[in-house]
């Protein structure tokens, strides 16, 4: 049963993603020196809600992304996943495993020039309250923290599930709108702080603001 969850689940699921995202009509909209990290292959951390996911795996392989999954049964599928669509992993969760992942982590975006993706809410919420993670890995790799924004017309919401995950259903629109950067985070800085939390929420919230609004006027 642990090779069918750890491998043709996530196989089959990434069959159907493969066919379904395949027909989305995706609205990419990126700032100018975010394109200009991008071609650079300058590392770069992006953040994100919990729920978004599913839509950001289409940008896993493009972006060059690795990110931390836990080491429960679901976080294993995850990783299976994620690695079919061309990223990279580092396992641990925030009672088990939590330092060396945050290492692996940093060592795929030093050492392995890639980029980073992080649910900044997680692993167990409460949703859209950002947690301290994302802060240390920009102080640590001194890298940018750029804001997602996602929206799409229509989905298949799991409102059953704490992230309130959804899944763009096929011809769906999808806007993804990246905001201008947080700055590196500072040695000076603590990542435990209310400020800093507060900022990124904000600006996580403006820039799903964005992607609803680019929905709405078509």
């Amino acid at each position: 049963m642990r090779i069918v969850r750890k491998y043709f689940f996530p196989f089959l699921f990434w069959l159907i993603y493969k066919a379904i995202s395949f027909t989305w009509r995706v609205e990419l909209s990126e700032p100018p020196d975010l394109k200009e990290r991008l071609r650079k292959k300058l590392p770069t951390l992006f953040a994100h809600w919990h729920g978004d996911e599913i839509v950001l795996l289409s940008l896993i392989g493009p972006y060059r992304t690795a990110t931390m999954t836990s080491t429960s049964k679901d976080g294993e599928m995850m990783t299976t996943l994620v690695h079919l669509v061309g990223g990279k992993t580092s396992r641990g969760s925030s009672t088990r495993g939590a330092v060396g992942a945050l290492k692996g982590l940093l060592r795929l975006i030093v050492d392995g020039g890639r980029n980073c993706s992080l649910a900044v809410d997680g692993p167990k919420g409460p949703l859209h309250k950002v947690k301290p993670g994302v802060f240390e890995i920009s102080r640590l790799a001194k890298i940018p923290i750029y804001t997602s924004g996602i929206a799409c017309d229509r989905a298949w919401r799991f409102e059953k599930s704490w992230n309130k995950t959804y899944f763009p259903k096929p011809f769906a629109r999808v806007a993804i709108c990246w905001a201008h950067a947080m700055p590196p985070i500072t040695r000076d800085q603590d990542p435990r702080s209310e400020d800093l939390a507060k900022s990124l929420e904000n600006a996580l919230h403006n820039a799903g603001a964005l992607s609803r609004k680019q929905i709405a006027t078509h």
